[in-house]
């Protein structure tokens, strides 16, 4: 019989992940030994969706699968993330975990930087959804019974009455032509409180929605951080944070 690959889980809490954990634990050649997600270390909540540390501990265990957390720095540069990242998988890889599986869909500049890294470590990236048309996988995600709630928009793209919606045919029908319905370039984030991979739902309720903007660094080059800050107009814009109270 052939080994079990181990692998980590790159997990963001919200619905690209959710279906893709959904996709590999159904994939026999490998084997999931921990959810990994980076968190803000000042604010305690996950990186870029805001959602608290509780919840995300409350999904690790309705998922029934370790949960290791990244504490990284708010805006970190790119050689801090790096940093952490490669001590982060040091430790797992002498766990015997050689694999890292990521939800990412048709971002090939993210998925090259990724494949980079990771071959620096020694580690093989996995990609399940990848290149899948993302009507399809938002239509097969609520077919599965999932359910998330939009808990960040970019205001870029999308106004303040998107952020604290839950992802419905409603919701996909409203979405402007130019935003992606899986949000893959960053339009919105969203948080999964239910589905087939969680033995129960997470308990919350909706709390203040709250905008926020980003300053741009005076003395660092904005394109040398680990957050989608790369475009010449990116501190133009904030974002709507929808805050999700455990309960």
């Amino acid at each position: 019989m052939p080994t079990t690959k181990k692998a980590l889980f790159n997990w963001s809490s919200g619905k690209d992940s959710a279906l893709t954990l959904y996709k590999i634990l159904q994939n026999p050649e490998f084997k999931i030994e921990c959810l990994l997600t980076s968190v803000n270390q000042q604010y305690q909540r996950i990186s870029m969706h805001g959602v608290r540390v509780e919840l995300l501990q409350a999904q690790a265990e309705s998922i029934r699968i370790p949960l290791k957390i990244m504490q990284v720095p708010e805006m970190p540069t790119m050689e801090v993330y790096e940093t952490v990242m490669t001590e982060t998988l040091t430790e797992l890889k002498n766990q015997g975990i050689m694999y890292s599986v990521f939800g990412d869909i048709f971002l090939e500049d993210l998925r090259k930087y990724r494949e980079e890294q990771l071959a620096r470590i020694g580690f093989e990236g996995v990609f399940p959804i990848w290149k899948i048309p993302s009507l399809d996988l938002i239509q097969e995600f609520i077919s599965l019974g999932f359910k998330t709630i939009v808990v960040c928009v970019n205001e870029r793209y999308l106004d303040k009455s998107f952020v604290g919606r839950i992802i419905d045919q409603d919701f996909i029908n409203d979405l402007p032509k130019n935003v992606d319905v899986c949000g893959e370039n960053g339009e919105f984030h969203t948080f999964t409180f239910d589905g087939p991979i969680f033995s129960k739902p997470i308990d919350f309720e909706i709390g203040e929605i709250v905008y926020r903007k980003y300053e741009k660094p005076k003395t660092q080059d904005s394109s040398n951080k680990a957050c989608d800050t790369n475009t010449a107009d990116a501190f133009d814009f904030g974002f709507w944070y929808c805050d999700l109270i455990p309960k």
